[in-house]
């Protein structure tokens, strides 16, 4: 019997300070759309058939709550949770079935040996129809975690849940569950926290108009335009009305089991950072600030000295 595995990555869940205006961002300007949610959440879809993109909770303190994965039926979702049980990691209770409004499906919680935060489902509803729109996002293609521990991080990936390694650079490692060249990356930083997430463009034109739209509503790119080196992906980025860098890329390398993955000396060798291109130079100061995570604690500070001065403490 083949090893339970991850086949898929679904969505990002994040608490945000203020839910109507991050709302209004990820539709109006990002490209989402609403398809659920009650009271201080809201699940937004892009223009595939995955039920949701991303979820959004209206929190204290903004952050990073999870990044949900898809696995191939309930059998799968048991044998990983009896797996990562076994192998120690932090779950927050059995596989059980999930809210019919976060699409329905069957799955269950888990932290890495960081910290960071998991969810795996089957079984989860998708749309019978795409939308016919090329500026809009199609799907979430990757999640960057930063880490003050990359190798033992990709390790849990890798041994637990059933990831396969692309590459590594002198900043990251790339790993993933399907055939986008990576679904997740671990960068190496302070501690556990989110770098960014992307967002997959049908083509060039779509991200470009995309970002002209972005651009039209305030918000100047961060970094980019420029093409990565693994896995050779176009990117825009940007910094969200709550901290978090979100990118635009399209034209994600598509890898097999035959794929060969590289170590930091070969891409150093091939000196292919940061723009295969050598169009883009490196993230600006405020976008590598995002990144690290430090933007949203900053602002998590200032949003409880408000209310600490509100209160009268």
């Amino acid at each position: 019997m083949p090893e339970p595995r991850i086949t898929g990555l679904r969505s990002v869940e994040l608490a945000v300070f203020d839910l109507k205006q991050s709302t209004d961002f990820y539709c109006k300007v990002w490209g989402l759309v609403p398809v659920g949610g009650q009271g201080d959440t809201v699940h937004l879809r892009g223009a595939g058939r995955e039920h949701h993109a991303v979820t959004l909770r209206e929190r204290p303190r903004a952050g990073l709550l999870g990044v949900h994965f898809e696995a191939p039926d309930r059998a799968a979702v048991d044998a990983l949770y009896a797996k990562a049980k076994a192998m120690g990691a932090a779950m927050d209770g059995a596989p059980t079935p999930l809210p019919p409004d976060a699409g329905g499906g069957y799955g269950f919680r888990l932290r890495t040996p960081e910290g960071h935060p998991l969810s795996i489902a089957s079984d989860v509803a998708r749309h019978s129809e795409t939308l016919d729109d090329p500026t809009r996002p199609t799907k979430l293609t990757h999640v960057v975690l930063n880490s003050a521990n990359v190798e033992q991080q990709t390790a849990f990936f890798l041994d637990v849940l059933g990831f396969k390694w692309s590459d590594s650079t002198r900043m990251m490692d790339f790993i993933r569950c399907c055939a986008d060249h990576h679904s997740i990356a671990f960068a190496r930083s302070h501690g556990p926290s989110l770098n960014h997430m992307a967002y997959e463009m049908p083509n060039i034109d779509g991200l470009m108009r995309g970002a002209g739209r972005l651009k039209k509503n305030g918000f100047e790119i961060a970094w980019g335009v420029g093409r990565h080196g693994p896995g050779n992906n176009v990117f825009s980025y940007f910094v969200e009305p709550n901290g978090f860098v979100t990118e635009y890329t399209t034209e994600v390398e598509q890898v097999d089991d035959s794929y060969v993955p590289h170590d930091a000396k070969w891409w150093d060798d091939l000196n292919y950072w940061p723009c295969r291109w050598n169009m883009a130079g490196p993230p600006s100061e405020r976008a590598r600030y995002a990144m690290s995570g430090r933007l949203v604690e900053e602002n998590n500070a200032r949003c409880e000295e408000v209310m600490a001065r509100r209160l009268g403490r």
